[in-house]
């Protein structure tokens, strides 16, 4: 069976950064002769992202580009999980639609899966080779703090946590976490909330 890859990526407000990841996407996937699909999951933006979406789907087809919305803003998190009821690949990769992750470092987490067999392949900013631009202070204060708490509070990495729960084997691939290219970012209140809440229920579950 040729392996299909689902690509979810929630949006709010991404109008001026749709179309160029969605063709940046296209064609990193395009080259590496890889099947995909692109499901867009909207919390109702009010700067017309559903109405480019739709214009993305008279390009690439019905077939490539999947649309889903939702009635207000509900989050990063929920986001992902109601993407993953449309996906028809047998593999699901979560992004951002900001640039924060680039579409040119999908190629090695395919190629890192098919060689190790890994069941999850995370990218991360905080091993060998990997690293943060165009933050100002305080983003990297909150996101070192972040990740520091979690250390603390589980005592485990990201992929023991993950593999201890689930058993699940984890591969990771250094990338270079950027600033977003248009708009704003969504770090807010709410997020801050939603991740204390997801580590304590992480927490519960060791």
């Amino acid at each position: 069976m040729t392996d299909k890859y689902s690509i979810i990526l929630p949006t709010y407000n991404e109008r001026r950064n749709l179309a160029i990841i969605t063709y940046l996407l296209g064609k990193v996937l395009n080259e590496g002769n890889f099947d995909w699909e692109l499901v867009i999951v909207d919390d109702n933006s009010p700067d017309n992202t559903q109405e480019v979406a739709k214009k993305l789907i008279d390009i690439y087809g019905k077939s490539r580009i999947i649309l889903k919305t939702r009635p207000q803003k509900l989050g990063l998190g929920t986001a992902y999980m109601y993407g993953i009821e449309y996906c028809t690949g047998n593999f699901v990769i979560i992004m951002d639609a900001d640039f924060s992750h680039h579409p040119k470092y999908i190629p090695k987490f395919i190629h890192l899966q098919r060689e190790k067999s890994y069941d999850i392949v995370l990218g991360s900013r905080y091993i060998a080779g990997g690293g943060v631009y165009g933050w100002n202070v305080v983003r990297k204060l909150v996101s070192l703090g972040a990740n520091l708490l979690s250390r603390i509070v589980l005592q485990h990495g990201v992929s023991d946590v993950t593999a201890k729960k689930y058993g699940y084997s984890v591969g990771e691939v250094p990338i270079t976490f950027i600033d977003r290219l248009y708009g704003e970012s969504k770090l807010g209140g709410n997020e801050i909330i939603g991740y204390l809440k997801g580590l304590w229920d992480l927490l519960n579950t060791l």
